[in-house]
């Protein structure tokens, strides 16, 4: 459950903020941000919702038939049977003692412009406009409630972290000798590979990574087949990208994606590439720390910004393909709560806050291969940003 001693910092958030009431609307676990406030195994069968105030006591109001469910919680609850009770419960808790009820913070996006933080109906907007209040986005409540990772998270991350290297190391020295030994290996056989070093330390994966040579590499989400799948040969181009994170929905996924070549030089255009992935990747955590060491607030798309930008500089932006990177976060998804580098798909608005972490991992797409690099990056609260994982400087040479 959310715990009672992070409410004063949750509350004083929203103070700051001048939002008077975040209210977490769920029915039948359409939000997501409501599990991870009360962790728990809930079904939920009718409409729930979290009353967050910016002071006074918190609470849940929730169906009869579900409360039950929710007498654990650790929060007072308001039990209602009717429709009109719902409303009337609703209506109250805009007006929470202390507060002047006009700002009331919800999961939902102006215009629909940042789907992920955006879980509420519109009809139940509607309603909760009705009652004379401004809506705002909780996009900055969420992270700051959900997406911030616990002195023990990044521990178990920075393990994570060491044994995902661990296993791409594995992987190309499998490579590596095989090749040498003019043995044969597939994607696959190198995927499984990896997966045995991760579930044999331990670790959650939650899915197969992806191993992707010469075209395969050009598709971001490849999916490596059981049967079927490439042989790697002298001459090829590897793509590996791993991920996985001590079991447990309060600990955070390390994921890391590395390039290769099976000979002992990287051809002219592949090095290229490589060189502007490389640049961009470099030019987004600069922009982060310049940021951090200026005191100077910097969102989620300002970082993508200066990754495009120093592809773009090379000459390769028609080749990109998605944003610069996604949140790290505690939950049951690789890809977490907070801000994502993010003004490519959307425009992640999101400032980047003390406490969370997020992926880095520019990409270019061209019609003959792929080339993507992935660190990980937590701001510490009194550091900054520090990089939780290995940094590829160079393309790995399999010869």
């Amino acid at each position: 459950m959310l715990a009672r001693m992070e409410l004063p910092a949750i509350q004083s958030f929203l103070r700051d903020r001048q939002i008077d009431t975040w209210l977490v609307y769920d029915f039948r676990g359409s939000n997501p941000i409501l599990a991870q406030l009360l962790p728990g195994q809930r079904w939920t069968t009718r409409r729930a919702m979290l009353v967050i105030p910016a002071q006074g006591e918190a609470h849940i109001i929730v169906h009869n038939i579900d409360a039950p469910q929710f007498a654990a919680c650790g929060f007072a609850r308001r039990i209602y049977n009717t429709w009109q009770q719902w409303q009337q419960f609703v209506r109250e808790a805009t007006q929470c003692e202390g507060a002047s009820g006009n700002t009331i913070a919800m999961e939902y996006s102006p215009l629909g412009e940042l789907p992920a933080v955006s879980f509420v109906d519109g009809g139940t907007l509607d309603f909760i406009r009705s009652l004379g209040v401004e809506v705002v986005s909780s996009e900055d409540a969420i992270q700051f409630a959900v997406a911030r990772w616990s002195p023990d998270a990044l521990t178990k991350h920075h393990h994570a972290a060491t044994i995902t290297a661990g296993a791409k190391d594995s992987a190309f020295k499998l490579i590596r000798k095989l090749l040498a030994a003019n043995e044969s290996i597939t994607e696959y056989g190198v995927q499984q590979h990896i997966l045995k070093h991760l579930t044999d330390a331990g670790l959650d994966p939650d899915h197969p990574p992806i191993v992707g040579v010469n075209e395969h590499s050009g598709d971001p989400h490849f999916e490596v087949p059981a049967t079927g799948s490439s042989p790697i040969r002298r001459g090829d181009w590897v793509l590996i990208d791993l991920w996985a994170r001590v079991p447990g929905n309060g600990n955070v996924f390390a994921d890391i994606t590395w390039m290769a070549f099976c000979g002992d030089r990287v051809p002219d255009e592949h090095r290229r590439v490589w060189e502007a992935v490389k640049t961009a990747r470099d030019a987004a955590f600069t922009k982060v720390v310049d940021a951090w060491n200026t005191k100077t607030p910097v969102h989620g798309y300002e970082l993508d910004e200066a990754a495009q930008a120093a592809i773009a500089a090379r000459g390769f932006a028609p080749y990109i393909r998605h944003r610069t990177g996604h949140s790290l976060s505690p939950g049951p998804k690789i890809h977490g709560l907070g801000a994502n580098l993010d003004n490519f798909e959307t425009r992640d608005t999101r400032l980047i806050l003390p406490g969370t972490g997020f992926t880095i991992e520019p990409a270019l797409y061209t019609p003959a291969f792929g080339c993507r690099s992935e660190i990980n990056v937590y701001i510490d609260p009194i550091r900054g940003p520090v990089l939780t994982s290995p940094i590829q400087d160079e393309v790995t040479l399999l010869s």
